[in-house]
C-alpha cells in the first residue's frame, strides 16, 4: 500500500499539472494503461522522491562528471599552458601527459580518458599515426588535434582520421575549454572555415589539388622536404630508412607528376602548405 507521505507528494504533482489519472473510470494514458491504480500512485511517488533528492542537493552536487584528459605534447611550454588554461575550469581536469607518440598511445589505450588532445608532430610515432590506431581499437574516445600547423595543412586529413576536431595552437587560449567541452559529448569541433574547406572537398567534379592524391605519410613526407629538411631529418623525425625515405619522395614526385624537389617545394608554397 501506499504511504501517506507518499500519497502527499503525488497529489503535490499532480497539482503541478502533471495529468497523469489515479482512476480506472477516467481516461488513463496509454503509457500506464496496462497499470493498475497502486502501481501509478507508485510510479508517481517514486518520482517525487526523485523530484525532491535533487533539489536538495547543492549545486556543485548538480554539476557535470570531470571531464578527464589526456594531453599529448613533446613541448613542455604547450602542455604547461594547456593545464593553465583547463584548470581554470571546473569540470575539467589534466589526468596525464605524453611526451611522445608511443606513450600517447600506450596511455590511451591502457587507461581511461575522455578525451584525448594530441599533437601533429612528435618524436616517435607521429600524431597522425597515433589517431588512426586509437581510433582502430578505441572507435569512441573522443580525439581533438591541436597543431602548430595551420588548417589547411592537416585538418582534413585528421577529421577524415576520425578526430573529433582540429584546433591550432594559435586558436586554442580562446577556444581549447570550449573545443574539450564540445567533443566530450560526442560532437565535432569544426571551425566555419574547416566546414568549408571540407564541404569544398565533397563536391562532384571539382578538381583537386595534387597533393590530396598522396597517402598521410606521403602527404608528411611531402611538407617536410618542403621545409629544406633532408633525407636524414625525415629519416630520424619519423623513424623511418632513409632509403624508405627516398622511396616515398619517389612516389610523391611520380603522383604529382613532377621532377625535382624544387617544383615540390614551390607548389607546397603556392598552396599554403608550409609556412
Amino acid at each position: 500500500m501506499v504511504s501517506r507521505r507518499d500519497a502527499k507528494y503525488a497529489k503535490k504533482i499532480k497539482r503541478d499539472n502533471i495529468k497523469l489519472c489515479f482512476s480506472r473510470e477516467k481516461n488513463i494514458s496509454p503509457t500506464f494503461a496496462p497499470l493498475r491504480e497502486e502501481q501509478i500512485c507508485c510510479e508517481l511517488c517514486a518520482f517525487a522522491r526523485a523530484i525532491k533528492l535533487f533539489g536538495s542537493l547543492r549545486p556543485s552536487e548538480r554539476r557535470n562528471p570531470m571531464i578527464k584528459i589526456l594531453i599529448a605534447d613533446d613541448h613542455m611550454i604547450v602542455r604547461e599552458g594547456m593545464k593553465q588554461i583547463i584548470s581554470e575550469t571546473p569540470d575539467m581536469s589534466i589526468a596525464d601527459e605524453a611526451l611522445t607518440g608511443h606513450e600517447a598511445l600506450n596511455k590511451a589505450l591502457t587507461n581511461d580518458y575522455d578525451v584525448v588532445v594530441l599533437d601533429i608532430t612528435m618524436p616517435g610515432i607521429n600524431g597522425l599515426d597515433v589517431l588512426k590506431q586509437l581510433k582502430a581499437q578505441k572507435p569512441k574516445l573522443p580525439i581533438l588535434v591541436l597543431s602548430m600547423h595551420p588548417e589547411e595543412q592537416y585538418a582534413v586529413r585528421v577529421i577524415k582520421a576520425g578526430a573529433a576536431g582540429y584546433l591550432t595552437k594559435e586558436s586554442a587560449s580562446d577556444e581549447l575549454v570550449a573545443a574539450i567541452r564540445k567533443v566530450s559529448s560526442g560532437r565535432k569541433y569544426i571551425t566555419a572555415s574547416l566546414a568549408e574547406r571540407m564541404a569544398y572537398n565533397l563536391e562532384i567534379g571539382t578538381e583537386k589539388p595534387l597533393h590530396e592524391s598522396l597517402s598521410d605519410r606521403e602527404y608528411q613526407v611531402l611538407c617536410m622536404i618542403a621545409t629544406g629538411k633532408t633525407v636524414k631529418e625525415i629519416s630520424e623525425r619519423l623513424l623511418l630508412g632513409e632509403n624508405t625515405v627516398r622511396t616515398y619522395r619517389s612516389r610523391i614526385l611520380e603522383k604529382m607528376n613532377m621532377k625535382s624537389t624544387t617544383e615540390l617545394t614551390l607548389y607546397a608554397i603556392k598552396h599554403g602548405l608550409v609556412e
